[in-house]
């Protein structure tokens, strides 16, 4: 099994992939929502089925004084449809500052455009992810076997 991390933005949505014993988080790479609810549908129901995922972390764009706004709202909406739409939990964890993390790893990087949107989300969602991977590890929440 592996967990499925996901930054979820209004058109795109930056994925990483845990490895099967839970320990890192690896970029797997970005979707463009088509704003056609069966596409995107078949495109997450594929995705899980492919890894093996069992569950999934989605950040949550929290204010910095850590009340909930539009966009969190939005998130909220993306993520009773996407545990809906795939039968596996969903799971939201504070993302407030994994955007500027992202870029500041991308600072080095020779990247423009598109391109560097496209990696700040890739990273974006290692970035949750790992967290919540180190979060599970802390609180002793990852199950024996795993």
């Amino acid at each position: 099994m592996r967990i499925l991390g996901i930054d979820y933005g209004d058109r795109h949505i930056g994925l990483a992939l845990s490895d099967p014993l839970l320990i890192t988080a690896q970029p797997l790479g970005t979707y463009a929502l088509t704003g056609r609810e069966s596409d995107d549908r078949r495109y997450f129901q594929d995705l899980v089925a492919r890894h093996e995922v069992g569950e999934i972390v989605l950040g949550n764009p929290l204010r910095m004084d850590g009340t909930a706004g539009t966009r969190a709202g939005k998130t909220r909406t993306f993520a009773a449809w996407l545990e809906k739409a795939v039968g596996r939990p969903v799971t939201l964890i504070d993302e407030r500052l994994t955007t500027r993390q992202a870029l500041k790893t991308l600072d080095d990087e020779k990247l423009r455009g598109r391109k560097k949107k496209d990696w700040e989300d890739r990273i974006a969602a290692v970035i949750i992810l790992s967290t919540y991977l180190e979060r599970k590890r802390e609180t002793g929440d990852a199950p024996e076997g795993r």
